[in-house]
């Protein structure tokens, strides 16, 4: 690995501000001492800070000489309402609450790098780093965004990377084009006229207007959807009743769409409207859909994502950097950015947990799990990926 003397010279500091953010994890928008940390830290590397946006967002501006150009390096900072299983001595202090999807490490990696551009930077430019809310549910880069972000500190690109349990450690993954999907929920509420369950006819089935519902809306990913088009309608709630022999007025049902373009959710928001409400009206019943767009699609620009791939292989080496690794149909709402800027999203290997100390839980070290931990040796590799990226970047 190629990483830069100085930044794993400082190691064991970042490491530290990592093990203290993971013991005091903080919920979307309540990231009030994590963003305490983030600014007083870069205040004291020198970095001009800006706090607030967002609500508890923070960013950070270091210029060099006079050059125009601008890079947008982003961290998020938002824990989860999971109660943590591991044991070891940074394990979290505050019940119900844990780091447990890395955001703890992405925010020490972008630490590290802000504190070597600050300390040994060369450069002509500027570098935006963007200190996340509310990742996780809270659309906080949205927020962000509304709250001023890139017409108060404007960039040509921004750039987000995110930990990947299961992709050996050190390694990165990155693609032109989709590499996360949309994430969109919605609920369908039928309301019908209960009835003894021995005398049906005397009532308009909601349950059985559900199933045919339930039914009808999976026809859309095998028939109207392009085969090519990917696409994954989940239907993972139904609610009727409370007793065996009797039909009951309403029934509801739920569940996610998630696809790697707009116009394939289009199409699928559009047909379950006509399927649910047809399906409806031949029962007899009443029906009300409610579809919430979540999260748009993650979608890489292709000039930036050739970029950060030869950055990387720059850091670790060509052999380990997969430049067209399979997207997944998780989210992430880094996707608001690329909305406005052109840039590049990516994934660092984490490993199979093998990294974890005494006293981990007994559950794998997978995201959004109760025994998960960040590898602290992927810092030193964060930290000189954005270094170079931002001095590659701001030198073209």
């Amino acid at each position: 690995m190629n990483l830069i003397p100085e930044i794993e010279a400082s190691h064991d500091e970042i490491k530290a501000l990592r093990r203290t953010i993971h013991a005091h994890p903080e919920l979307r928008y309540e990231e009030i001492g994590t963003a305490k940390l983030v600014a007083d830290s870069l205040e004291q590397w020198g970095i001009e800070v800006h706090r607030g946006l967002g609500k508890t967002g923070v960013v950070g501006v270091l210029k060099r000489g006079s050059g125009r150009t601008s890079i947008g390096l982003r961290a998020d900072m938002d824990a989860l309402p999971i109660q943590e299983l591991n044991t070891f001595g940074h394990r979290s202090t505050k019940d119900g609450r844990m780091h447990a999807c890395g955001h703890d490490g992405h925010t020490a990696m972008l630490l590290g790098a802000a504190k070597h551009l600050a300390e040994h930077g060369k450069f002509d430019g500027t570098v935006v780093f963007i200190f996340q809310p509310a990742e996780e549910g809270g659309a906080g880069a949205k927020a962000m965004i509304e709250d001023g972000l890139f017409s108060r500190f404007p960039v040509d690109a921004v750039f987000g990377i995110h930990n990947w349990p299961g992709m050996p450690a050190g390694h990165f993954g990155v693609t032109e084009g989709p590499i996360m999907a949309s994430s969109n929920e919605f609920r369908v509420t039928i309301r019908g006229t209960g009835s003894h369950a021995a005398l049906p006819h005397n009532g308009r089935d909601p349950v059985f207007t559900a199933v045919q519902i339930a039914n009808g809306i999976q026809s859309i990913i095998t028939r109207n959807k392009k085969p090519i088009d990917t696409a994954v309608l989940s239907i993972t709630q139904i609610h009727a009743g409370d007793a065996v022999n009797v039909v009951p007025d309403q029934a509801w049902l739920g569940g996610t769409v998630r696809t790697f373009t707009v116009e394939t959710l289009d199409l699928i928001e559009t047909r379950m409207r006509k399927i649910v409400e047809a399906t409806a009206a031949a029962y007899d019943c009443e029906v009300e859909l409610h579809f919430h767009r979540n999260y748009p699609p993650t979608i890489n620009a292709s000039e930036e994502a050739k970029f950060a791939a030869e950055v990387m292989a720059e850091i670790v080496g060509k052999d380990k950097v997969d430049a067209s690794v399979e997207p997944t149909m998780g989210a992430e709402d880094f996707s608001f950015m690329l909305l406005e800027k052109p840039g590049c999203y990516a994934f660092l290997g984490n490993g199979d947990g093998g990294h974890r100390e005494h006293g981990h839980g007994a559950g794998p070290c997978m995201l959004h799990n109760a025994s998960y931990d960040f590898n602290d040796d992927l810092l030193s590799v964060g930290s000189s990926y954005w270094v170079r990226l931002a001095e590659r970047f701001l030198a073209r």
